[in-house]
């Protein structure tokens, strides 16, 4: 793996760039365990519903959360619930600021009020050829990436009819490519889903599903 701010080698257990200093997170990080920890996740849009909803699920259909957006929001706000009776919330992600072309966005755990990480959407990428979004961590330094492949976001974008066409979007991690987020074909509906075998050990995939519903609930809306 290499530094994602300098892009120096690092060597295989460091906790520190040699060159830069900045913190990194190894890939051979201690594994954790737990539902926010698995190799595999999707989100499936609720059909026929005002709002846009969608059921988290994990290996074998299994539900892990549920989550329906604000249809009139100034601030965004996402809440995710343990099931789809939205009584008891088990994180959110909600917007940083109002006025923010940006698109950054803080997963939080609800028990204890902490920051998980953070999601921007690179607005210039997203607005005009294809859609992007920076994974960060609590601190907000950027330790990963998905964007959709030019080609395809250009079709999508400006082809007529494009909008049909499945999304497939690169995931990666300090630099390099660990899988893909890939969007199922459906006239009505919307299923994402994504193989974490390769996301770093230590990630708690919260912030890639909160990517995955932004994907789902706003970026598609825009087009």
């Amino acid at each position: 793996m290499n530094c994602p701010s300098c892009g120096t080698a690092i060597v295989d257990g460091a906790a520190f760039c040699a060159r830069c200093g900045r913190p990194v997170l190894p890939t051979n990080a201690p594994a954790q365990t737990g539902m926010w920890y698995q190799n595999y996740y999707r989100i499936r849009k609720k059909v026929l519903a005002i709002a846009n909803q969608y059921w988290i699920e994990g290996p074998n259909e299994q539900v892990l959360g549920y989550s329906r957006q604000k249809i009139i929001a100034i601030k965004e706000k996402i809440p995710v619930f343990s099931d789809e009776s939205m009584t008891t919330e088990i994180f959110r992600i909600k917007q940083d600021q109002v006025m923010d072309i940006w698109g950054t966005f803080s997963v939080v755990d609800t028990a204890t009020g902490a920051v998980i990480g953070k999601i921007r959407r690179e607005a210039l990428s997203s607005g005009i050829y294809k859609d992007s979004w920076a994974l960060m961590d609590h601190m907000g330094n950027q330790v990963g990436r998905i964007a959709e492949r030019a080609a395809r976001g250009l079709a999508r974008k400006y082809v007529p009819m494009g909008n049909l066409v499945p999304e497939k979007v690169v995931l990666e991690f300090y630099g390099q490519e660990v899988g893909e987020i890939k969007q199922q074909f459906k006239i009505i509906g919307d299923i994402w889903e994504v193989d974490c075998r390769r996301v770093p050990p230590g990630i708690d995939r919260r912030t890639l599903i909160g990517a995955m519903l932004l994907m789902g609930m706003i970026e598609r809306d825009r087009k």
